[in-house]
């Protein structure tokens, strides 16, 4: 398998069937086919074979896919061996949020400490997550080496805080601000507006 070889679309969705794959385990089911696991996940079948394919020879025809197999394939391919930190920049409404949800509760990652400029806030934890004031961010994220951090500052500093963040060594940004980042070629960005997905969601119910 060469990793320049998945596509964005596929590699977005290996999350989704690690996750599937141990909620079937934990039912104590053993093996799937690709139609069953369509059917579960709602994703077409030959989607799911195609994106099996790109890591070889993952099941047999007849027999299905092991489920136990899987999981431990999919572990390795998302090194979800070992907890992935995390940097929150925006203490907000979202950003509470989030740190009261953290991704422990439900995956192998976490956020592991959190930025803001606020001095109410700069020195406490939100969920066990202590929170640092913002011009602090290159001193503390170049200590902790993170390099993924979750944006949910207002729109008008995303980019000027995209900028920081890029000079101390981050290299994914999930970022909920409106803005559209500037970013190298190197750095990987992923766009979440709420907003957009909502009217989308209400323009379909709608046609």
């Amino acid at each position: 398998m060469k990793e320049d070889r998945i596509p964005q679309a596929t590699a977005k969705r290996l999350p989704l069937y690690y996750r599937q794959l141990n909620l079937l385990h934990n039912q104590g089911r053993k093996r799937i086919s690709s139609r069953e696991l369509s059917e579960i996940i709602k994703i077409d079948s030959a989607t799911i074979r195609r994106d099996f394919s790109y890591f070889g020879e993952l099941g047999r025809k007849g027999y299905g896919y092991d489920i136990n197999h899987l999981i431990q394939f999919f572990k390795k391919i998302l090194e979800i061996g070992e907890a992935s930190k995390v940097a929150l920049i925006g203490v907000g409404n979202l950003g509470t949020a989030l740190l009261n949800y953290n991704f422990m509760k439900r995956d192998n990652m976490r956020i592991e400490l959190a930025f803001d400029k606020n001095a109410n806030k700069v020195g406490t934890e939100i969920g066990n997550v202590p929170i640092y004031h913002i011009d602090d961010l290159e001193k503390v994220l170049q200590e902790k080496k993170i390099i993924v951090a979750i944006l949910t500052v207002p729109a008008r500093v995303a980019q000027e805080i995209t900028d920081r963040l890029v000079q101390c060594g981050v290299e994914g940004i999930l970022n909920f601000t409106p803005s559209r980042l500037a970013v190298p070629d190197h750095i990987r960005v992923h766009h979440i507006d709420l907003s957009i997905e909502l009217q989308s969601l209400i323009y379909l119910l709608r046609n």
